[in-house]
């Protein structure tokens, strides 16, 4: 990191005012000799900004931050120019001739985080900022941001250390007088605590990876139940095309909504029933692999001509939804298995659909709404505590017969825990993470 990167740090396009960072030991040089001089440190100041000829590019505001009190924890300069693509590419041009080069996606987190600035975890929580749609992925992100996963973890390695100290003590140095009695087997309530608390903590129903991610809902069904016209209802545009011909969706569907404060992801699903040709199974098979995979199903039956099927209830969880369709036409009644909710509706007439709606914010909400704790938001972390998790109940059922073998198992949960908050490098996981960053930041 002995090169000096630049980006435009604020939205790309026409925009009344542009901010343009750079980063590295250049940044102070670029920045006094574009703009005649250095301000005084952290506080904005009005300059003409000039090219290597002379040539007035812009009047701006400056700023610079001297190491380490920056967010990268290098020498960081600031340009607040104005926000036509002219002046930004005139200043670029400047900026690359003085010797700095254009930073890649991520460049400048990775910058902080190599610098000790902000964790593997906060990072990621500063990426989930920027991409925020809603208030519950802001509050989660924020959380995560300020050190709620990583002081976690920190706190678990910190213990599993002392624990393996005590098992290695007893390793070392058996016959010291010194060493408490069998110190390994001590080390076993510690342990049975960590246990408990790693899987408390994986118990969450995904609730942080749903609410970054979204929560889904698969609708599905037979052909013409009305899967299509529920997902343009609740879509309130018309998403899917309706039609009588059965087999009309042939692939997955998907609209992102908000609902409840939360991103929701409504799929609507191939009609399931036996297929009519390759393709046509091909869907029903993806259609029964999104059902399978969602957080929640919704059946939708059509009352008028069909029955709920023990085929149709074996797809179907606790906590999951059953429309029965066109009860306009019908006065038959449908009621799911236990823990499964039902609604008479009528989606072409929309008899019923308010109710469903309330109950499906209220169930979004229930799921989703807790705050009691900082959640697993990434596949990554929930990966690496699962590993840190195996490898302590290995430990722990090897305490008192093989303390050599519990301490190597030990070992490894440390260094799980370890690549959760970046302590332990891998760089092929900070390649992964830091290039969904946007460039500029």
């Amino acid at each position: 990191m002995d090169d000096t990167i630049f980006a435009l740090a604020s939205g790309a396009g026409r925009a009344g005012v542009a901010v343009v960072r750079a980063s590295g030991p250049l940044a102070g040089a670029s920045l006094a000799a574009l703009a005649g001089g250095l301000p005084e440190p952290r506080r904005a100041a009005l300059r003409a900004l000039r090219d290597e000829s002379g040539a007035l590019i812009d009047q701006a505001l400056v700023l610079w931050f001297p190491a380490p009190a920056s967010f990268t924890g290098e020498d960081v300069a600031e340009f607040h120019i104005h926000g036509g693509p002219a002046v930004i590419a005139a200043l670029s041009d400047a900026l690359t001739t003085l010797g700095l080069r254009a930073a890649g996606p991520g460049e400048f987190t990775r910058r902080a985080f190599e610098h000790g600035r902000l964790d593997l975890t906060e990072a990621e929580g500063l990426a989930d900022l920027i991409d925020a749609e809603t208030e519950a992925q802001r509050a989660q992100a924020l959380a995560q941001m300020g050190g709620a996963l990583s002081g976690l973890y920190a706190g678990w390695r910190d213990q599993l250390i002392d624990i393996l100290a005590s098992i290695e003590g007893e390793i070392d140095f058996p016959d010291e007088e010194d060493v408490p009695e069998n110190l390994a087997a001590r080390a076993g309530p510690p342990l049975d605590g960590l246990i408990a608390a790693l899987n408390a903590h994986l118990s969450d129903g995904r609730r942080g990876e749903q609410v970054r991610e979204g929560f889904t809902i698969a609708i599905i069904g037979a052909p013409n139940a009305g899967k299509s016209s529920l997902l343009n209802h609740l879509a309130r545009r018309e998403a899917a095309i309706v039609s009588d011909i059965p087999g009309t969706t042939r692939d997955v569907v998907e609209v992102r909504d908000i609902r409840a404060g939360f991103v929701v992801l409504f799929a609507d699903t191939a009609g399931l029933r036996e297929a009519a040709d390759s393709i046509e199974a091909e869907g029903v098979k993806r259609a029964l692999a999104r059902a399978e995979g969602a957080d929640l199903r919704c059946l939708v039956l059509d009352v008028s001509r069909e029955t709920l099927s023990a085929e149709a209830t074996r797809l179907l969880r606790r906590g999951d939804v059953v429309l029965a369709n066109k009860a306009d036409l019908s006065d038959r009644s449908i009621s799911g298995p236990e823990g499964v909710k039902s609604f008479a509706v009528s989606v072409k007439s929309g008899a019923g659909l308010e109710a469903f709606e309330a109950w499906l914010d209220r169930e979004i909400m229930r799921r989703l709404g807790a705050r009691e704790a900082a959640p697993l938001s990434r596949a990554r972390h929930r990966q690496l505590v699962e590993r840190a998790l195996e490898s302590l109940v290995e430990a722990r059922s090897r305490l008192s017969t093989s303390p050599e073998l519990a301490g190597a198992e030990v070992n490894r949960a440390i260094r799980a825990l370890g690549e959760l908050t970046g302590a332990v490098s891998v760089e092929d996981v900070l390649d992964r993470v830091f290039s969904q960053f946007c460039i500029g930041k």
